[in-house]
């Protein structure tokens, strides 16, 4: 009884899980784009070298998912999250220090073994023990908070480079994964108490019609084939708005836009959420991603398509990522439920390292990107059939 009392409730653990969301996200996924050509600079290293060495750590924590996803399902979040934080602090310590191609390397791989360990993933997995019938509540709020992590960092980043340096700014992120995350993942994040809440979550529900090995995997086809179309896009997509007829300037507004559009979905999600099904949410994310890459293509110089796009592209993105994490347990159940994700996240994250090096390969033959931007409009459609496919096979 005295341990029950001494748990911190639900919506304590979802609020400091959403603050160490920020804080990860930020750190280790985000400050590429402003730290990283100063990181070139200092170390010599060639922009294809940077993000390979970037890449090969996203490749790391699709690698390590299956194994987080596993050993969450045995020992409970509160570990693996804690190790991750302390993982995060080596990581960003690591990238502080970088002399040459050698150390840039070591670190960024290591920073991809902390990914796996503290984004999203890991994270929904330790609720999906935590919340019950809750879960999805749970997973819309949370995702509010890493929504805000782009918004957050940027501009800190920025600030930092230009004050004091890339390296003084990945201290300051070591010293927070320290200070913030690790506490909280401590303090906030109950002891694993295998199976109680997904248990009651399985009760109240009926169970799912048996699993069929094809449903699964086209849902692992979808995700990937979103995964890998956002991930080109944040890389590429100012070039792309410019090269299309708009100005720096619009291109970057229009690129603000996705952030507070993201929050909008996950708003949307969580106000409407008890009146549409998981699967239906599905839906609708994937349809619009679809909609909105479509749209993209027939973008000019004019800013109201380009705006249009970002509403609709921001949406989608934001309602995606509460896809992941609750369309598996409508469509499989709950059992093992960490391992399931970390299968899923596996080609996700190895999508996100190899899009945009295959988005530039298309460059390459097509300057105007017009054939690059038909095909990650393709691969949104695709991954849209590709879900349907999953929905109605399992």
């Amino acid at each position: 009884m005295a341990d029950a009392a001494r748990r911190p409730s639900l919506a304590t653990t979802i609020v400091a899980l959403g603050i160490a969301q920020i804080v990860s996200w930020g750190t280790l996924f985000y400050t590429i784009a402003v730290l990283g050509r100063a990181m070139r600079e200092a170390t010599g290293v060639s922009e294809v070298a940077m993000y390979a060495a970037y890449s090969a750590g996203l490749a790391i924590s699709g690698l390590m998912a299956p194994w987080i996803g596993r050993t969450i399902d045995r020992r409970g979040g509160r570990l693996v999250l804690s190790w991750g934080s302390g993982g995060a602090a080596l990581a960003c310590a690591a990238l502080c220090s970088v002399q040459g191609p050698a150390t840039l390397a070591l670190a960024w791989l290591l920073a991809g073994a902390a990914m796996a360990a503290t984004l999203y993933d890991p994270a929904f997995a330790t609720l999906h023990q935590l919340a019950g019938t809750a879960y999805r509540r749970s997973v819309t709020a949370l995702t509010l908070f890493g929504g805000l992590a782009s918004t957050a960092f940027w501009p800190l980043s920025q600030w930092l480079l230009d004050a004091h340096g890339f390296r003084a700014a990945f201290a300051a992120y070591a010293v927070l994964h320290l200070v913030v995350c690790l506490p909280l993942h401590l303090l906030c994040v109950p002891r694993h108490a295998p199976g109680a809440a997904a248990a009651e979550a399985a009760r109240a529900q009926p169970p799912p019609p048996p699993t069929r090995p094809t449903a699964y995997a086209w849902l692992a086809i979808a995700l990937t084939g979103a995964s890998f179309t956002a991930s080109a896009l944040a890389a590429h997509m100012i070039e792309v708005l410019t090269v299309r007829g708009l100005s720096a300037a619009d291109a970057v507004l229009v690129g603000a836009l996705f952030g507070p559009m993201q929050v909008a979905g996950r708003i949307a999600e969580f106000a409407l959420g008890r009146r549409i099904r998981p699967v239906l949410a599905g839906t609708i994310a994937f349809a619009t991603l679809a909609g909105s890459l479509l749209l993209l293509t027939q973008v000019r110089a004019a800013l109201g398509p380009a705006v249009l796009f970002a509403v609709l592209y921001g949406v989608s993105n934001g309602v995606m990522t509460i896809v992941r994490g609750v369309v598996p347990a409508e469509l499989f159940g709950p059992r093992d439920y960490g391992a399931l994700l970390g299968r899923l996240a596996q080609p996700q994250f190895i999508a996100r390292a190899v899009a945009p090096a295959a988005f530039a390969a298309l460059v390459a033959f097509d300057p105007a990107r017009g054939l690059a931007v038909g095909a990650m409009a393709a691969c949104a459609l695709l991954s849209w059939v590709a879900y349907e496919r999953a929905v109605a096979r399992s």
